[in-house]
């Protein structure tokens, strides 16, 4: 029985898949956060270089990859694609379950699939700087590495709590030649007036984000770079799922429920939208799942609403699944996703109905974690644990029912820079936390108030 799906170079993506050719619905309007009113080209320029602000609004199905990415993507990609054989017999299931493992790039998760595309475009815009924020670090890893690559210099801004609890992801990121500072920090406007309101706050990526966002807009040599959410990150992912694709050809399988963790949308949109696209043409009925922290609710208790991306009220507004841009999360080890808002492409498919969503406590994840690392000797970060807790659960969730599914989740990362989450875990220190339920709904209260 094979485990390894595997393909050659030359079957690496030649283009990125759209969804927004495929959507029922067109994507609701992003607003300038000054005015109210829609966002122009011109508006996002001193923030992106133009090739991205037009890969954020095209309606065009296939978006050619540059011939340099796909040289470096080369690195890495096309990445593995297991059935998880060990992990069925450990569960004693009946379903089949794959999993495609990321965290073979360079950086060790998926992120160097927009990463390194990015920071191409920035180069080819004569940009000389990068600023961006990351959560976990995964994504400012992913980001030192493609500035090494194109000479880009980089500064990122790594929420506070992953700062202090993972000091290897940020070292990494200082090998590759970045300068990383904690968030909130006193490099920026909006740092220092968050740390004056409250020295002890733990960040969060909103306000990582607003400090980014006001790096860029204050430098004409500086870009600004988003790991996830924005339409263009979505499009850049999707590489995950239509290899995917192909090795489910290989695998003489088809999966009915598609997982991805879900913090802002990237990882989920890659492995998922691919196959999305068949359920929209309604040549198959795959259940799309995206699985999120129960301390950081988004997809299943957030608002569909318009809502700032940042805690500064920086960025545009965007109308997506929201706890309110100021709610600071819990310091949970999933860094990366403690987020308040999401993908607004991901915010629209689960409002209409064509994915659907999950929310776990961590202690469980853990849990799961550990059933899968001992079966199949990889292991998983923090975030990408999540989804393989949906997978466990779904399986049995089959075999309860009588069933024989096929499930096929997004193993985004490996947690080889988690390991004191997983000391925590393993000496009884994780904890639950409990849905802030007041702290959100206070939170809600200050949305912005955009008219229709």
């Amino acid at each position: 029985m094979n485990v390894k799906f595997l393909l050659k170079d030359s079957e690496i993506p030649k283009t990125w898949y759209n969804i927004m050719a495929d959507m029922p619905n067109p994507p609701a309007a992003v607003l300038h956060p000054g005015t109210g009113k829609p966002v122009s080209p011109d508006d996002l320029a001193p923030l992106f270089p133009m090739p991205l602000i037009e890969q954020e609004v095209s309606s065009q199905r296939e978006i050619p990859i540059p011939e340099a990415v796909r040289d470096i993507y080369t690195l890495w990609r096309p990445t593995p694609m297991y059935r998880a054989i060990r992990l069925e017999e450990a569960l004693g299931t009946k379903s089949r379950i794959y999993y495609k493992y990321e965290g073979v790039s360079p950086s060790g998760s998926h992120k160097p699939n927009t990463s390194i595309p990015q920071a191409y475009y920035n180069k080819m815009a004569g940009r000389k700087r990068i600023a961006t924020e990351t959560g976990a670090g995964q994504w400012g890893c992913a980001m030192a590495l493609a500035g090494s690559f194109f000479g880009l210099e980089v500064k990122v801004y790594m929420v506070k709590v992953s700062y202090d609890q993972k000091p290897y992801r940020r070292m990494l990121m200082e090998t590759w030649g970045a300068k990383v500072v904690p968030s909130p920090s006193r490099d920026t406007n909006s740092g220092r007036a968050i740390l004056s309101a409250d020295p002890d706050t733990p960040g969060s990526l909103g306000i990582a984000i607003s400090e980014a966002v006001e790096d860029a807009a204050t430098r004409e040599d500086t870009s600004y770079a988003l790991g996830s959410v924005l339409n263009h990150v979505c499009l850049h992912q999707t590489v995950i799922g239509l290899e995917a694709k192909e090795q489910m050809k290989l695998a003489g399988d088809y999966p009915d429920i598609v997982i991805g963790c879900c913090g802002g949308g990237s990882n989920l949109s890659g492995i998922g939208l691919p196959f999305l696209r068949d359920k929209i043409a309604g040549s198959k009925n795959t259940r799309i799942v995206a699985v999120e922290p129960s301390s950081c609710p988004t997809l299943t208790k957030g608002i569909y609403a318009y809502d700032f991306g940042d805690t500064a009220k920086l960025t545009p507004m965007i109308k997506m699944y929201t706890l309110g841009h100021d709610f600071v999360p819990e310091g949970i080890h999933a860094g990366g996703l403690r987020y308040h808002g999401d993908s607004a492409l991901i915010s629209q498919l689960r409002h209409e109905g064509l994915l659907e969503a999950q929310a776990y406590g961590q202690i469980a994840v853990f849990e799961s974690a550990m059933i899968f690392t001992r079966a199949e000797g990889i292991l998983p970060a923090p975030e990408s644990s999540h989804a393989i807790h949906s997978a466990i659960l779904e399986a049995k969730r089959a075999d309860e029912e009588g069933k024989r599914k096929t499930i096929l989740f997004n193993l985004s990362g490996h947690g080889l820079f988690d390991l004191t989450a997983y000391d925590d875990y393993l000496n009884g220190r994780l904890k639950d936390i409990a849905y802030p339920e007041e702290k959100i709904a206070e939170a809600l209260h200050r949305l912005p108030k955009v008219e229709g």
